[in-house]
């Protein structure tokens, strides 16, 4: 009978069998990511698989910190890397060392990805950028204190408008210290508040060589600058995601300084040219009023002014009579209601009740007789008519 082993054994047996094949030891795979996990340690876990099989793979923080790219889920990517046995889980993975996009460069991925971040962010929003000031005087260039791009702007500058001040923050514009120091030119500018705008210069090159201003840090220094920049890095067709961030892009160094400095010359002929507008617009405002002027004196109101009065005092008149007319109506009215209410008080009054021949029966003591039983023989009566009163004595109930 064959030896037994343990499972540790047997485990621990085909990872040496592993870890032994030159084949497994360095090799590329490609495949679609799947299950990717970003773990708070820094590792990260996922899965590649394609149309018949899946591997687990991991690339610990040392390996993927050097990353151009962010893998997402559902990216189909190249790995280099080893393949070993992971004994406490049972499995064989694959321990990634390098990734790359498969089809697309690793720098053009990080690119996009980056800018659809920032865009998300609102960091490009149009309605954030500042205006460039119209003639600044004083003008700040960050970019390397030699080479052609410096003397291209400041040639540019002098010769367009010569009364300008321009300061230059030398910069390394290539390589990974590049990115610090251009976002110390920017806060520097923005602390001594010694320029107007700002131009962020580099000459063309390959993608590499523009890397440094694809730098998030960077970007962010740009929004939050309170003076104006420009950026204008490599050629027309270059874009970079300072381009996007700045408040104004220049396809290139040298149209950057054409564009925040016209010429002299063009100055001139454009305030010639609002000299004509302005005098042509005086011109018909004149007119305008002259023609307003005739019009006014021709008018009859000015010509005839006691006639327009008369009309007025005419119009007066009319008013005067008919508020005459609906004073005495209401009056009238007012008369009639009175009269008839005073007709019901009237018909109501005691002394109408005794001219028509009765009379009010009182004791001596003013109290009001009403009924005969009330009196005894002797007593007696004041009697009142519509005349006047007189005195009687009761004798006896007929």
């Amino acid at each position: 009978m064959n030896k037994c082993l343990s499972v540790s054994e047997l485990t621990a047996y085909i990872k040496q069998l592993v870890d032994n094949d030159m084949l497994l030891s360095y090799l590329w795979v490609a495949g679609e990511i799947s299950n990717f996990k970003n773990h708070s340690s820094g590792h990260m876990y996922f899965s590649l698989k394609d149309d018949g099989a899946v591997i687990r793979c991991v690339m610990f923080r040392t390996q993927n910190s050097r990353l151009k790219f962010r893998p997402e889920e559902g990216m189909r990517v190249l790995v280099r890397g080893y393949v070993s046995i992971y004994a406490v889980g049972g499995a064989y993975q694959l321990y990634v060392d390098e990734m790359q996009p498969d089809g697309t460069g690793a720098l053009y991925m990080a690119f996009e990805q980056l800018k659809l971040k920032l865009e998300k962010q609102g960091l490009f929003e149009a309605g954030k950028k500042k205006g460039i000031p119209v003639l600044p005087k004083a003008i700040g260039v960050i970019t390397s204190p030699t080479g052609a791009v410096i003397r291209d702007i400041t040639q540019i500058l002098n010769r367009r408008y010569p009364n300008a001040r321009v300061v230059i923050y030398g910069s390394a514009v290539q390589g990974a210290e590049a990115p610090a120091q251009l976002i110390r030119g920017i806060r520097c500018f923005n602390a001594m508040k010694n320029v107007e705008v700002i131009i962020l210069a580099r000459g063309g090159g390959s993608l590499e060589d523009l890397w440094p201003f694809n730098d998030e840090n960077l970007a962010l220094a740009i929004v939050e600058s309170e003076i104006p920049v420009i950026s204008a890095v490599g050629h027309e067709t270059d874009y970079s995601i300072a381009d996007f961030a700045a408040d104004l892009r220049a396809p290139t160094p040298s149209a950057a300084a054409e564009m925040v400095m016209p010429e002299k010359k063009v100055l001139k002929e454009g305030l010639r040219n609002l000299e004509k507008r302005l005098s042509i617009s005086l011109n018909n405002r004149l007119r305008r009023e002259r023609e307003k002027l005739v019009r006014l004196e021709n008018a009859r109101s000015l010509q005839r002014p006691l006639e327009m009065v008369d009309r007025k005092r005419q119009h007066l008149d009319v008013l005067e009579r008919n508020l005459i007319q609906q004073n005495q109506i209401g009056l009238d009215r007012v008369k009639s209601v009175l009269r008839e209410a005073a007709g019901r008080l009237n018909a109501l009054s005691p002394l109408t009740v005794l001219s028509r021949g009765y009379a009010v029966a009182q004791t001596e003591e003013g109290t009001l007789i009403r009924s005969s039983r009330a009196l005894k023989p002797g007593d007696k009566l004041i009697l009142t008519v519509s005349d006047g009163k007189f005195q009687g004595i009761y004798e006896k109930p007929l």
